[in-house]
């Protein structure tokens, strides 16, 4: 499988995240104008592998916060904690505001509230299952006024 969304294969999505080229995963490349709003991205991506995000409503709200020794370390603390908050809830999510991400003596620190719903798979059809995010070709390249954070979701 080359993408879990084939209109989406190989162009930019509107809301700022491409699937790219993998022969068995989905490698997504997210992009923001700030390392939060990169992640943010990140997050949304991952969750239009799984299901249409326009058909989740926002209507429950959650606060998170993950740590990390490092960036790269971090991303992947956001988005397996996304992962296993679905796996225990069923929570779908589609909108994601990360309010901080802060330099600590041991690392980096992301607080962020998100939005979603329980799933209905009369309402969200299903794409394919995220089993996990991987740190293998993972990425973050900062360029002025862009971020672009890449990384693969084990499908």
């Amino acid at each position: 499988m080359c993408s879990p969304n084939s209109k989406a294969h190989g162009r930019e999505d509107k809301r700022k995240f491409m699937f790219l080229e993998h022969r068995a995963d989905a490698y997504i490349a997210a992009k923001g104008k700030t390392l939060k709003e990169a992640f943010e991205n990140a997050a949304l991506a991952t969750f239009e592998v799984m299901t249409e995000t326009e058909t989740i409503k926002p209507q429950n709200e959650e606060s998170v916060e993950v740590e990390g020794f490092d960036e790269k370390a971090l991303l992947y603390n956001w988005l397996e904690t996304l992962l296993v908050k679905f796996e225990l809830t069923q929570n779908l999510y589609r909108e994601f505001k990360i309010h901080d991400i802060e330099k600590t003596t041991s690392g980096f620190k992301l607080k962020a509230t998100i939005y979603g719903e329980k799933f209905d798979p009369k309402k969200h059809p299903q794409k394919v299952g995220v089993k996990a995010i991987t740190y293998h070709q993972m990425e973050i390249l900062r360029k002025p006024d862009k971020v672009t954070v890449k990384f693969i979701l084990d499908i």
